[in-house]
């Protein structure tokens, strides 16, 4: 084999790398947590429901491929994704996987079982709306995603704090919940809650990855 050829191949090879790091549904997840905020091993055992010994070996995974980074606080180690372009790699494998696989939206029925029961907002119709004060945009995410980045006015009510905090909301305004994009349920849970409770409810399917890479400034 001539000299050439072997560096084509050390090239394909350097990409399977990074197509081999994301071919796990355990490490997809961390990624999709990942989008939304740096988080510790620990932090991102408890969100995916993986024991933290598991959870570190599928770090180191995605470390490997330069998909995440890691930093040492004290005793924790947080990991943060390496570039926004793995955030808009993790966003087009979706994308791409939802136009060819007509089990990815089966599948997505069945999980967000009442997704197609709520109106749904646009982007630029939501700007709209908050500048007309006719709105509120709420983010049931948790508290250190929040904190991490969320959409300008948007208010910070996560899910499990959401019942005994619905005094917070007014009455008289629209209120349109996100999460953490169109395959996360949370915003759903949020609607279907304040929907029995009489208020007048919307969901915004971007989440702030969206967002971002839309053009469009983040909160911090």
């Amino acid at each position: 084999m001539d000299e050439k050829r072997q560096l084509k191949l050390q090239l394909y090879h350097l990409f399977a790398r990074v197509a081999s790091a994301m071919a796990n549904p355990h490490r997809l997840e961390l990624l999709d947590l990942l989008v939304q905020a740096p988080r510790t091993v620990e932090e991102l055992a408890r969100e995916a429901n993986m024991s933290v010994a598991n959870t570190s070996q599928h770090l180191q995974r995605l470390k490997q491929a330069r998909l995440v980074l890691d930093e040492r606080e004290g005793l924790y180690v947080r990991y943060r994704l390496a570039d926004l372009a793995i955030a808009r790699l993790w966003l087009e494998l979706r994308a791409v996987a939802q136009q060819q696989l007509a089990e990815v939206e089966r599948t997505l029925d069945a999980y967000r079982r009442r997704r197609h029961e709520f109106e749904k907002i646009s982007v630029a119709e939501l700007r709209e709306r908050l500048r007309r004060g006719e709105v509120v945009l709420l983010d049931v995410r948790p508290e250190p995603e929040y904190r991490a980045s969320h959409l300008p006015s948007a208010v910070s009510i996560p899910l499990d704090e959401l019942e005994r905090r619905l005094g917070e909301l007014p009455r008289h305004q629209t209120i349109v919940a996100y999460c953490r994009g169109p395959y996360c349920v949370l915003a759903d849970d949020a609607l279907e809650l304040l929907a029995e409770r009489g208020w007048n409810v919307a969901r915004l399917e971007e989440g702030v990855t969206e967002w971002q890479l839309a053009g469009l400034t983040l909160e911090r």
